[in-house]
Parts: structure tokens; C-alpha cells; sequence
């Protein structure tokens, strides 16, 4: 078998992305190594991982981290390379220049990201985002390939290069779903499984619990003490239950239980064109979604009538849209299936694998 090895500085080693979508999908055709920072080294789902030392901070991270991980590469010694972080890009130019083939995947629109970024400081947000934009669109010219992750970066690549590729990540048809997921019974509760943010809603998914009986299951890790701090002092959160980090198995059973599942983003300009994998997720467990009412999010949501798009900076209308579904049953039902019907037409996983493997093919054969 062919040698082929993804690379990341920032993601845990199991990420769903990386992991579970696509490392999986590529072990039938090829040998598929992984680099992680503290990962357990090893042999796992006929997977090779390299475990590298983990950061103590972001600094770190950006300097060690990286230098660590192109020496593993090295030593790896694959056919082609899979990189998954922006601060990869001269890692990935550097393995070019040593003759391998380079896969850059984009999962973000960095450039738009950085203007929201709260650790770097604003007065330098935007000629940090128009640099690193520069870099960017350097490199990505040069590698073999560019996957991206949505349409929306797949248009802004497109003006570099023309065999832009986007491998949406969208869901694995039975992971979180299962044949008698609809005998479950739904309690008088919607779910947030996530990373935890302001800028991800969780204030305004708090203060709408004042306008509901329902509870909030809320899995996932704050980024913030601080945010962790001033949302538990906010009333609805005596509604609230929080159950930390959650493993996908745990995930499934959230889902299976709760009448909706919460998807409110605030309005930046990373988010307004984004595709939410739990969005997805969501809607593959049946789940109706309560969405920020973006327009390509309303198309997708409102068009498939998988649920309800809300402004996602009002709690007073989200909580009305909470109860809407909570009292609703026979509404939730119908979403629920509605959201898995798109699922399984369109939004899955096993369709877009095969654009993988596909790009794979040609580079290597």
C-alpha cells in the first residue's frame, strides 16, 4: 500500500474531521498515518498515529509544535501529505520542496476569522488578516491540491486555482442516528453539543432558557473562565444542565432525547457563510434545529423545513421558538425527519469521501 500521512499542529488526533471522516475513509486504499500533538501513539482503526509533546501555550504551539511536526513527517516518510492548519502552510511548502505531494485543507476562512479573533489584539486584527491572506494565497498555489470545507471557500480559491476541491463535512449516515431512534422519548429539553463562546451564543442561549419552562443540555468546554463565570450568574442558567465534555456515543443519547438542537452563531463575517457540522449532526439524529437566521443557514434549513432560523442576538425569540417546538410534538417529529431525509439525499458524509478518494487517486495514480 501507498504511504500517505495527515498533519496537525491544533487538532486532537480523534477530531471528527480528521479522524473519524477522513483518515477512516482512506485506510481501505492506502497506508494512513496520523501526527498529533499528545496523541497516544499507535495503531488505532488501522490508523498509524504519531503522538508529538503537547503545547503549554499558543506561542509554543506555533514555534515547537510546528518544527516537531515536520521533523515526524520526516521521519514518516509518506508519499503525500494531508495538512489540516493554517500554521502548517511552510511545513507543507517545505515537504514540497523534499518532492512529496501536499494536500492543504482549509477549514476556515482564516483571513475573515482573524478580524473576530479576541486574543489578538483589534488595532492589528485587519493587516494581521490581510498578511496572513497574502501567505495564503502564496502557497496555495503551489501545493498539489486545496480541499476546503464549504462552496463559500471553495469561491474565494477558485480565483488562485481552478481544481479547488470542497469535501463538506457533513455527517457519517449511522453514527448518530440509529433504527429505533424515533421510539425514543423526547423530554421538555433542547441541546448545545460544541465549543462554548460568546461569539458562539452561549449568553443569548442562556438568557432565552427566561422564556421557557424547557432545559438546556449544554455539552462541551468553555474557551473562557471568564464567560464561564459571568453566564452562570445570568438567571436562565438555573435551566441549564451541564454535562462538560461529551463523547460521540454521548452525543447520540443528548440528541435522541431533546426536542431541538441550538445552533446560534453570532453574525461575523466567518460565520454568515459557515456550514456548522453540528447543524448537520443535528439533523442527522432527527433533531430540528433552532438556527441564526443567516441566509444561506435559512435556505438550508427553512428550505429542507428542518426547523426554525431566529436572530441569534435575541433570547426573547429564541425562547418563543423553543416553545414552539417543546409543545409541538407532532412538529418536532415531522422536522426530525424532514432534517434526516436531507441527510441522507444530500448532506452525508459517504458522498463526499468519495471526492477524497478520488483526488487521492489522481495525485498518486
Amino acid at each position: 500500500m501507498r504511504k500517505i500521512c495527515h498533519i496537525t499542529s491544533v487538532h486532537r488526533y480523534d477530531d471528527t474531521r480528521i479522524f473519524i471522516k477522513e483518515c477512516q475513509s482512506l485506510t481501505s486504499e492506502y497506508e494512513t498515518h496520523l501526527i498529533s500533538p499528545g496523541a497516544p501513539s499507535g495503531i488505532e482503526n488501522n490508523i498509524h498515529i504519531h503522538g508529538i509533546e503537547k503545547p503549554a501555550n499558543r506561542i509554543k504551539r506555533m514555534t515547537e509544535v510546528v518544527n516537531n511536526v515536520y521533523k515526524k513527517a520526516l521521519e514518516v516518510d509518506a508519499e503525500l501529505y494531508h495538512f489540516h492548519d493554517p500554521e502548517l502552510i511552510f511545513v507543507g511548502l517545505r515537504l514540497m520542496k523534499k518532492g512529496k505531494k501536499v494536500i492543504y485543507d482549509v477549514h476556515e476562512d482564516i483571513p475573515r476569522q482573524i478580524l473576530s479573533k479576541a486574543w489578538i489584539a483589534k488595532p492589528v486584527r485587519y493587516s494581521i488578516s490581510k498578511s496572513f491572506e497574502v501567505l495564503e494565497n502564496y502557497a496555495a498555489k503551489r501545493f498539489s491540491a486545496v480541499i476546503v470545507a464549504t462552496p463559500h471557500i471553495k469561491k474565494r480559491f477558485l480565483t488562485l486555482r481552478s481544481d479547488v476541491i470542497d469535501v463538506n463535512n457533513f455527517p457519517l449516515l449511522k453514527e448518530l442516528s440509529s433504527p429505533n431512534h424515533s421510539q425514543v422519548k423526547k423530554n421538555n429539553s433542547v441541546c448545545y453539543v460544541g465549543v462554548i463562546n460568546k461569539i458562539r451564543g452561549i449568553f443569548e442561549m442562556v438568557g432565552a432558557m427566561e422564556y421557557t419552562e424547557s432545559e438546556l443540555l449544554l455539552g462541551g468546554k468553555f474557551l473562557s473562565e471568564n464567560d464561564k463565570s459571568l453566564v452562570k450568574e445570568k438567571e436562565g442558567w438555573k435551566k441549564v444542565n451541564q454535562l462538560g465534555q461529551v463523547s460521540r456515543e454521548e452525543m447520540a443519547r443528548v440528541l435522541a432525547v431533546s426536542s431541538a438542537g441550538l445552533v446560534l452563531f453570532h453574525p461575523l463575517p466567518n460565520h454568515i457563510d459557515a456550514q456548522p457540522n453540528k447543524m448537520f449532526e443535528y439533523m442527522s439524529a432527527g433533531v430540528p434545529v433552532i438556527a441564526s437566521n443567516f441566509p444561506l443557514w435559512k435556505e438550508i434549513i427553512e428550505g429542507n423545513n428542518c426547523g426554525i432560523c431566529v436572530d441569534p442576538m435575541d433570547p426573547k425569540e429564541i425562547g418563543e421558538a423553543i416553545n414552539r417546538l417543546v409543545s409541538n410534538p407532532e412538529e418536532v417529529e415531522k422536522m426530525g425527519k424532514n432534517g434526516r431525509y436531507a441527510v441522507e439525499t444530500k448532506y452525508n458524509w459517504e458522498t463526499e469521501s468519495q471526492k477524497l478518494l478520488e483526488l487521492y487517486n489522481r495525485l498518486l495514480n
